[in-house]
């Protein structure tokens, strides 16, 4: 059998790189396949904005959890973790507590963290050189539109709090950023040309030699090979519009109208969208970053639902499970205008004491949303048997336990995370962990063999084994 190196990528135009697939003429010898059981080391951060108060989580898997509940043997829900340090500033969760997610560290300014993210730490420790050639650093991605201080939306940085990599919020840009741009040259509308235009067309001629007569790979790898780049070019066609179609492909979702940059956030007074446009939108952002992992094209990074503070007024029929959850209208059902008819505001006006079916709603959608994300990637095997899921380490969390700014205390202590198996180093269920998130995170290096740390240099720490497998 020939053998091909596990690397091998195809290379065009504009600085275009396609990994192949794990084939099977990349196992190589008896001692090299026993080596392919081993996966990638990958740690990603998801956040979703506003966040879950921390009397709702006592409910468990059900509730406003429930579309976790699939995932429930694959995710460790961690109830009870502190932020309050993160609170030097004063300010509120919306800042402090979204730039201490996955830092543990108060706010180094508007544009930067106190220190490294987890997803920073372990990159480092395993690739203190960089990442292998035709990888992509760091990929940073989101739907968002709250806007002001970075930390709202981007929780990726590097060890000096600076963010570690450029922040990716319309698709077009997601998948240039993983695939390359195709070089259109200087004459003609360039965008024009870009969407009749595919980045597969710059490497079909590698296409064609890996599928032709001559090809190192066998039929079923030849197979494997077609089906990876159809894929390529079914979420490259949702992104761009392209005329050109693959047989079988999907039909493409009508033109994004959701705002982007200045738009998006107009004075803080919160924009009118869909569920549908808000969806859409969301999920072809989830699928090229499922994409790009599943392509061994990036290994760390962050992606955002909605941020901190994100003021949005939605509507629409919300529906889960196959029945209709809610109706989402906040301006109507706050009886009020710009700021104050966002969803915002049903965390601000948070009472444990009542149902808060708004928020309940807005928070079972973002559930949702999120376990959307990690389904992708658990629908792809490794050779250890597990999924990508599985295998990864993939931290999710938010800003704020609670909501309202009167206590900063209570609004910066039970904040919701979660985390993948890790490769099977973190225990699934739900686990009251009843510490500070500096030490959770630190605990969490550790386990995967990361050699930084995170936090004062001074501070006595503690091991929260209680997360541990």
């Amino acid at each position: 059998m020939n053998r091909i190196n596990r690397r091998t990528v195809l290379k065009g135009l504009g600085g275009i790189t396609i990994g192949l697939p794990l084939l099977e003429e990349m196992a190589g010898t008896s001692a090299v396949a026993a080596g392919a059981k081993a996966v990638p080391v990958r740690a990603f951060n998801v956040f979703f904005g506003l966040g879950i108060p921390a009397p709702l989580q006592t409910e468990g898997i059900g509730g406003v959890l429930e579309p976790l509940k699939p995932l429930r043997d694959k995710l460790l829900i961690m109830r009870k973790v502190d932020q309050v340090r993160c609170d030097v500033s004063g300010i509120n969760a919306h800042y402090d507590g979204a730039t201490g997610s996955f830092t543990a560290m108060p706010a180094g300014g508007e544009a930067k963290a106190g220190g490294p993210s987890i997803d920073q730490v372990v990159r480092k420790t395993f690739y203190p050189n960089g990442m292998p050639a035709g990888m992509v650093p760091t990929l940073i991605g989101g739907t968002y539109f709250r806007r002001s201080r970075v930390g709202r939306y981007l929780h990726s940085y590097n060890a000096d709090g600076t963010v570690a990599g450029t922040m990716q919020e319309k698709p077009r840009d997601l998948f240039d950023r993983v695939f390359g741009m195709v070089s259109v040259g200087a004459s003609g509308d360039a965008r024009k040309q870009r969407l009749k235009r595919s980045v597969l067309d710059t490497v079909v001629d590698q296409y064609k030699f890996y599928t032709g007569a001559n090809s190192p790979l066998g039929t079923a790898s030849k197979a494997r090979v077609t089906e990876h780049l159809e894929r390529i070019r079914e979420f490259e066609q949702r992104a761009f519009e392209m005329k050109k179609k693959l047989p079988g492909a999907p039909a493409l979702p009508p033109r994004s109208k959701v705002a982007h940059g200045g738009p998006a956030d107009p004075g803080g007074m919160g924009i009118d969208i869909t569920l549908e446009e808000l969806t859409i939108e969301w999920r072809l952002m989830a699928d090229l970053y499922a994409l790009a992992i599943q392509m061994d094209r990036v290994r760390f990074g962050s992606l955002t639902f909605l941020a901190a503070g994100e003021r949005i007024r939605l509507t629409g029929d919300y529906e889960y499970g196959g029945r209709k959850v809610f109706h989402f209208d906040d301006a109507t059902q706050h009886n009020a205008t710009a700021d104050k008819g966002c969803s915002h505001e049903w965390w601000h006006k948070f009472n444990e004491k009542k149902k808060n079916t708004q928020l309940r709603a807005h928070a079972h959608m973002k559930m949702r949303e999120v376990a959307y994300f990690l389904h992708r990637l658990d629908e792809q095997k490794e050779a250890n048997g597990r999924s990508i899921l599985e295998n990864s380490m993939i931290t999710i969390s938010t800003e704020s336990g609670d909501g309202r700014h009167n206590d900063s205390k209570r609004e910066l202590s039970g904040v919701f995370h979660a985390i993948t198996g890790a490769n099977g180093r973190f225990k699934s269920g739900i686990v009251d962990v009843g510490a500070e998130g500096l030490d959770v995170y630190n605990t969490m290096l550790s386990a995967v063999g990361a050699k930084g740390r995170l936090g004062p240099a001074k501070r006595e720490p503690r091991h929260i084994s209680s997360i541990l497998a």
